[in-house]
């Protein structure tokens, strides 16, 4: 096998969930192929370098291996080598992430009480 689609590739490597979100990222231009925007359809070789951005975090690789098929995740870890200064980025990410204040969302719909505290806070009967 010499090569194989963009977005094959990436459902296999398990970087997305589905071939069509693989493609929907690639012509959003969030693969780059050896530092150029990268089209569903390009082939990946072994050795190219990528940039994957998605929800998971920004990731630079190098290609290992050539999949059609997506496998168990082990399988898909031998796909690809991430580079050292990629890690290290996306491991300060997540310390700054944890670090960042947590704001709580509301807990939903006022109960009765709350309801009757907010009427009396606003002045009506």
């Amino acid at each position: 096998m010499d090569g194989v689609r963009m977005d094959i590739w990436l459902w296999a490597a398990r970087f997305f969930k589905t071939r069509a979100i693989a493609k929907r990222a690639c012509e959003l231009g969030r693969i780059q192929s050896n530092e150029h925007p990268a089209k569903p359809a390009r082939e990946v070789r072994v050795g190219d370098m990528l940039r994957v951005s998605s929800d998971s975090g920004d990731f630079e690789i190098e290609v290992l291996g050539l999949s059609e098929m997506r496998g168990p995740a082990a399988v898909a870890q031998t796909l690809y080598r991430e580079t050292e200064a990629s890690r290290a980025a996306r491991a300060k990410a997540a310390e700054e992430r944890k670090a960042m204040p947590h704001l709580d969302a509301s807990p939903g719909r006022p109960s009765k009480r709350d309801r009757r505290r907010i009427i009396q806070f606003r002045g009506r009967s």
